[in-house]
């Protein structure tokens, strides 16, 4: 890259943090790291046009967990680390909303609701964990968290009861992410987009950081990259690709909330007069575990079926867009945030729960260093 004086002095010269990735996380941890530190040069890179990833990719569920996910966590994780999951993903949320506030985010609680497919126990299992569940999670909002409630939207091919969240909410992706850019460029916070991160070296005081454009060294690495961790990172990461699509404008469209479906691998919601529709890893977990963004056939015409047989089964619609977004996971739902070397640091790995703790997890990062 052919730079001039000018740009080299102003954006890569001086540099005390570099935050690789603009999403939630890399966003949160620069506005914490810039609170912190008034007077740092702080330069955020980001290999995309927008921010890659999921962070505008998601499908805007402001969630902690359905009634099966909990469930199933118990079994893998002790109820001290799943109560702290929860509470997690409270405060994350709770701390994107003060950072924000509800208007900038289009934040409306309307409640969450969990569907079970005809010929699943799932549901009975569910049912019967339902007071247990509750009672372990009172002491995080001193209220019973999980109710049933009726099928009244006129889905097909589903048990007839739902279990409802009262505490869910949903959020509008691209304000989000709109509002934070603008928050950070208000404050003096540098973004560099199409900035592809190649490798990085290290030595006592600072780190040379070789890009596909330049090179230049800053005081402190922070990765902020998720999905993508395991380019740059040796840590227990796996890239998980989510399919979505969402249907054009639908006139009278009664369906208000979020839904998840057959364990959360499929979930919905309505925006804008619209079914946005997402899912289906569990179809073929080894073909989405990729950072290729792109569709499948395979997930796109199950989530065409869904629509057509048990969301919409008497409302004619129309597909407008389709995308995906790449997550972190691993075999652990807890994220990965920590020092990795003396002047480099991580907060990586979100188990597609980035909304809901993506601010905390930078504010975390910020704070390690």
């Amino acid at each position: 890259m052919n730079l001039s004086y000018w740009e080299i002095k102003t954006w890569l010269t001086n540099v005390d943090f570099a935050v690789i990735g603009s999403g939630i996380v890399g966003l949160n941890c620069a506005l914490k790291l810039k609170e912190r530190f008034p007077k740092a040069k702080i330069l955020i890179l980001e290999k995309g046009t927008l921010p890659q990833g999921a962070s505008t990719k998601n499908a805007g569920f402001a969630c902690f967990g359905s009634l099966s996910e909990i469930i199933e966590d118990l079994k893998s994780h002790s109820e001290t680390e799943v109560l702290q999951l929860v509470e997690k993903r409270i405060k994350g949320l709770r701390l994107l909303r003060e950072t924000l506030g509800d208007e900038k985010l289009d934040y409306k609680e309307l409640g969450g609701y969990e569907l079970f497919k005809e010929g699943d126990g799932l549901f009975e299992n569910c049912i019967s964990e339902r007071v247990r569940i509750n009672s372990f999670l009172k002491p995080l909002f001193d209220n019973d968290v999980y109710s049933l409630k009726a099928n009244s939207f006129g889905f097909t091919k589903i048990k007839p009861q739902y279990v409802f969240n009262l505490f869910e909410g949903q959020i509008d992706t691209g304000k989000m992410m709109a509002s934070l850019t603008k928050l950070a460029l208000k404050n003096g916070i540098n973004i560099l987009n199409n900035i592809q991160v190649e490798e990085f070296t290290e030595d006592i005081n600072s780190v040379k950081i070789k890009t596909n454009q330049f090179e230049f060294s800053a005081s402190k690495l922070l990765i902020a990259t998720n999905g993508f961790a395991s380019q740059l990172l040796d840590e227990s990461v796996k890239p998980a690709r989510a399919q979505v699509l969402i249907t054009k404008p639908i006139k009278n469209l009664h369906i208000k909330g979020t839904f998840h479906l057959d364990r959360g691998y499929y979930y919905f919601r309505n925006i804008d007069n619209r079914i946005l529709f997402g899912g289906g890893r569990n179809l073929d977990f080894k073909v989405e575990e990729t950072t290729q963004f792109g569709q499948t056939q395979v997930i796109q015409n199950k989530l065409e079926e869904l629509l057509q047989t048990t969301i919409l089964p008497n409302t004619p619609f129309e597909v407008d867009y389709r995308w995906s977004g790449i997550m972190g996971v691993g075999d652990q739902k807890k994220a990965i945030v920590k020092q990795v070397s003396n002047n480099v640091f991580c907060g990586v790995r979100l188990g597609g729960m980035g909304v809901a703790i993506g601010s905390l997890v930078g504010k975390e990062l910020a704070d390690l260093v």
